[in-house]
């Protein structure tokens, strides 16, 4: 949650994430995990501040994204199993729009988040890929379409309160082409970054 005056420049963060972390995700995985540790704790810390203080968001968004940062790149391996476990949960949440309306049922999100965290240890350098290719991908489509007219969906904003709230996993009724652009984009970064990681082992 930040003021709506910051919505550009964070949308502008999210698309260079997200492409950083779609294409090029695992040889640079460490500032992968500061930026998305750094949106996260923006992202949670932002939230206990109340929509009228526009300073309030500001800073305890910063503080919050620098924790963050530094707890995911401090914490390599728990970052790479939480990774796996996010790419799951965003997984269960993307999926469900094709099987009901609203939130995924509790216990599909923590499965699959379970299940991409074993997964993600056991398999490091592939789930890396691929976790960092789908979720920069879906950072990268999040971010454009807030800086778009048509992002209201997925970027809500408040404007009685002139503020702007993320939600990620959430698509407008006219936006059901988002988990195919998603998944394209996200097979396209898995190819990139293999093709990369392969000629750097040659």
């Amino acid at each position: 949650m930040l003021p709506h005056s910051y919505e550009l420049p964070a949308a502008a963060l999210l698309v260079l994430g997200g492409a950083l972390a779609c294409f090029a995700g695992y040889r640079l995985f460490k500032i992968v995990l500061a930026i998305y540790g750094f949106i996260l704790g923006g992202a949670i810390a932002s939230s206990t501040v109340g929509v009228t203080n526009a300073t309030g968001q500001v800073l305890t968004a910063l503080l919050g994204g620098l924790a963050g940062a530094v707890i995911l790149v401090a914490a390599y391996f728990v970052g790479v199993a939480l990774l796996g476990a996010g790419l799951g949960a965003l997984v269960a949440h993307v999926s469900w729009n094709y099987f009901g309306t609203g939130d995924p049922p509790p216990a599909l999100v923590i499965v699959l988040a379970i299940v991409g965290a074993i997964g993600a240890m056991f398999l490091q350098r592939y789930v890396i890929i691929v976790a960092t290719a789908f979720g920069g991908a879906y950072t990268l489509i999040v971010g454009a379409l807030a800086m778009s007219s048509s992002g209201g969906g997925t970027a809500p904003t408040v404007r009685s309160a002139d503020v702007w709230i993320l939600y990620p996993t959430i698509a407008a009724a006219d936006q059901r082409w988002l988990p195919v652009a998603w998944v394209v984009l996200g097979v396209c970064g898995t190819a990139v970054q293999m093709g990369l990681t392969a000629r750097r082992r040659v």
